[in-house]
């Protein structure tokens, strides 16, 4: 083979590695024991209590990321206290006796040795994304009602409804504030202040603190369920709503790293964006980093481009509870389809390089999934991986194809500009081999709803 040629990955486990290969941890080794104040504190106890007394659920799921896991039967026991002695109500006939959930409720009920009026159950199973809803597993156990854990995408359910508990992470404070200023020393600047939604409630004593120091024009969005909004799941300041292309003029301070998806979608639509890591162990760090999504826009543009001459299309469906996703499946086949090429769809849990690799004849992916999981960026994939709207704009002809650099990922838009990217005709297979790249033109003044 010559040099420089790419060699398959070999997708089986080679006979000796049992041998060769360190034995992996078989357990994640978890925190210290939380006390049962900490855990009414973190895991919103009381609310969720409240919340699901008034909606009359009887059956609840409960689904943690892998990360929380060693603290569910400990959340278990707490929800559970809250309706002892209440009158426990009659097992649902469908429900599997033999579901693992089943079991661990069973065991945990009969700690305290009485009745609970509402049944839980822990979901265990692993999921297509921790930020999704699991609708599937909690309808194995005919539940009512999901309580979610941890940080979520907020994306709308298809079928449950949905509490989310985003928790309640610690937070240096004062560093958050002293990084703030250092950032911004013009107390007169527009900032929007936002935070990952487990760094959430730490926002308004930070807001407190900085309008006490000067600061005028900071604007702390609310947590709203719209990844359709200018800021996804966020409110926006009054001007914006007037007219969305001001979001331009302000500046974002996020607290926590923000999902790539989320930098992508942000990064065409305000003036700068300054990230305070929360990942990082050493506690003098202060700083807030100048983060920008230019490469990461050039590298999804470069995908785009590189699939314009691609016959046959995989469509990875990776979510079945996001609402409208078997109709941006339809969407995405009928643009493949009235381009004149062939698509094979398939129903994957993760998503990695060797379950792909199995298709040799599938040229790129199209992802659907949730406005977060849909966005799959690694070197370990042999053909490109597009979301929707990169499959739209790859699809259409090279007179009509213009990108202003804004990137678009939640289902409501995509579906709502249908008609926004005319697909081009059947193609030519002995003509477009020497068609030149597309024009690219970054407009960063362009409204968040047109790309």
């Amino acid at each position: 083979m010559a040099d420089g040629s790419r060699i398959a990955p070999v997708l089986s486990t080679p006979a000796n590695h049992i041998l060769d290969e360190d034995a992996l941890p078989t357990t994640i080794e978890p925190e210290s024991p939380r006390s049962p104040e900490t855990i009414q504190i973190r895991y919103e106890i009381d609310r969720t209590v409240a919340e699901i007394r008034q909606g009359g659920w009887k059956r609840v799921a409960l689904q943690f990321p892998d990360l929380m896991l060693p603290e569910a039967p400990a959340v278990f026991e707490a929800l559970s206290q809250k309706f002892v002695g209440e009158k426990k109500p009659i097992r649902n006939k469908y429900t599997n006796p033999e579901h693992s959930s089943f079991h661990v409720g069973e065991k945990l009920d009969s700690i305290k040795g009485q009745p609970s009026s509402v049944e839980f159950f822990i979901l265990a199973d692993t999921s297509y994304g921790a930020c999704c809803v699991d609708e599937i597993a909690a309808e194995h156990v005919d539940a009512d009602v999901v309580v979610h854990y941890g940080r979520a995408c907020l994306s709308p359910p298809a079928r449950l409804p949905v509490i989310h508990v985003f928790t309640r992470q610690s937070l240096a404070v004062d560093r958050v504030v002293e990084s703030f200023k250092s950032t911004y020393p013009d107390c007169n600047q527009a900032i929007i202040l936002m935070a990952d939604v487990t760094f959430a409630n730490h926002l308004p004593c930070i807001s407190g603190i900085l309008e006490t120091e000067g600061y005028r024009f900071v604007f702390t969005p609310d947590i709203v369920h719209n990844p359709s909004s200018p800021l996804p799941n966020r409110t926006v300041p009054a001007n914006v709503l007037l007219e969305p292309s001001q979001l331009r003029n302000w500046r974002i301070f996020h607290i926590s790293d923000p999902p790539e998806s989320l930098l992508l979608i942000l990064s065409s639509r305000v003036s700068s964006i300054h990230v305070f890591p929360t990942s990082n162990t050493v506690a003098e760090v202060t700083s807030a980093a100048d983060v920008t999504a230019s490469a990461a826009l050039r590298r999804r543009y470069a995908l785009m481009t590189s699939v314009t001459t691609v016959p046959v299309f995989g469509i990875l469906i990776n979510t079945l509870s996001v609402k409208n996703y078997l109709h941006v499946v339809e969407h995405v086949k009928s643009c493949i389809s009235a381009s004149g090429r062939k698509s094979y769809t398939f129903v994957v849990g993760k998503v990695n390089a060797a379950k792909v690799a199995n298709f040799s004849e599938i040229g790129a992916w199209v992802v659907i999934g949730c406005w977060e999981s849909s966005l799959i960026e690694s070197k370990d994939f042999w053909k490109p991986i597009l979301t929707p709207f990169e499959l739209e704009l790859a699809l259409a002809g090279d007179d009509r194809r213009i990108w202003t650099g804004t990137w678009v990922a939640d289902f409501e838009t995509i579906l709502a500009g249908i008609k926004r990217y005319p697909i081009d005709q059947p193609i030519n297979k002995a003509e477009i081999c020497g068609k030149d790249l597309t024009r690219y033109s970054h407009d960063t003044g362009g409204s968040d709803s047109e790309p």
